[in-house]
């Protein structure tokens, strides 16, 4: 089964830093560590959550190293190495897999605009540089290019090619390559869990997965079971979170909040170009955490 190459309840780590912006390594560790008590199968390290525009090629790789042998083999270590040069994008695939990942994330090149010929080109060769399987990262709102539904179905004829992180929100589309290649989807979007999951979703790729890996394994559980009732009052409970951390600044900066409050990790410090959460964020993202039962512990 594809899913067991990645997981199925995976989550878009953050990156926990000092105050000053160093990587905290006892916070990655101790986050490493909250993630699989809950219940994560599946840590994604250094994609967009992570703010890898701001990483090094050696923050990345230490990351991974660290992650790996953290989680050994209780979680499946995907690293993100998608960047607008193929070149790069080849090196660091090459470094993750040195530094002990089991797959890749590859984002659609940014910023260039590729045609889909181009980007079709630029995954193959990322593929073909390492013997780890790949899950492509579709985010148009990102990227401003979509990995279009045909170019995913070429793309799927490839040996190492094998999943989507789909942030597209084309339920239909996803519905459509899902029955014409053997892509496992992934849902990239905290607030179409439910629906994505619904349609034959493989798993999750969640932000909101940071603070609740465990609510979005009982989730996954009650669709899978059949369950829909139980499945939309669980997605009911998670809507205030999602809303609170994916639709107020961003959310690698309200992940990170998140955690803080909760005390996981010891500070919610992001690097420029972001900012940690101003005061009214805050505020939306305690009172979601008091909708779900959970008391803050961290005070500002």
């Amino acid at each position: 089964m594809t899913g067991t190459l990645f997981g199925s309840n995976l989550v878009a780590m953050v990156t926990p830093m000092e105050p000053g912006g160093a990587l905290n390594e006892p916070g990655l560790t101790g986050l490493v560590d909250h993630l699989l008590a809950t219940g994560c199968d599946g840590i994604v390290v250094g994609g967009t959550t992570g703010e890898s525009p701001t990483l090094t090629d050696a923050e990345t790789a230490r990351l991974v190293h660290t992650v790996a042998n953290r989680a050994g083999k209780r979680a499946r270590v995907i690293a993100g190495v998608g960047t607008y040069d193929t070149t790069a994008c080849i090196r660091r695939a090459k470094e993750a897999e040195a530094a002990g990942a089991d797959a890749l994330l590859l984002v659609c090149p940014y910023y260039s605009k590729p045609t889909q010929a181009g980007i079709v080109a630029h995954c193959q060769a990322v593929a073909d540089a390492t013997d780890l399987p790949v899950m492509l990262y579709d985010v148009p709102a990102r990227t401003g290019t979509a990995m279009e539904a045909a170019s995913l179905i070429e793309l799927a004829r490839h040996p190492r090619i094998r999943a989507v992180k789909d942030a597209k929100g084309d339920l239909f589309e996803a519905m459509t390559v899902m029955a014409h290649t053997p892509l496992a989807y992934y849902c990239g979007i905290d607030e179409l869990n439910l629906p994505y999951l619904a349609a034959g979703a493989t798993g999750l790729v969640s932000v909101v997965g940071n603070a609740f890996a465990d609510r979005n394994a009982e989730l996954i559980r009650a669709v899978r079971g059949g369950d829909l009732d139980t499945a939309r009052s669980l997605n009911a409970g998670l809507l205030p979170l999602a809303e609170a951390v994916m639709r107020t600044s961003q959310g690698a900066i309200m992940a990170k909040a998140a955690l803080a409050e909760l005390g996981v990790i010891p500070h919610a410090t992001v690097r420029l170009p972001l900012l940690e959460s101003p005061p009214e964020h805050l505020r939306r993202l305690r009172d979601a955490l008091a909708f779900l039962g959970v008391g803050a512990l961290a005070v500002s």
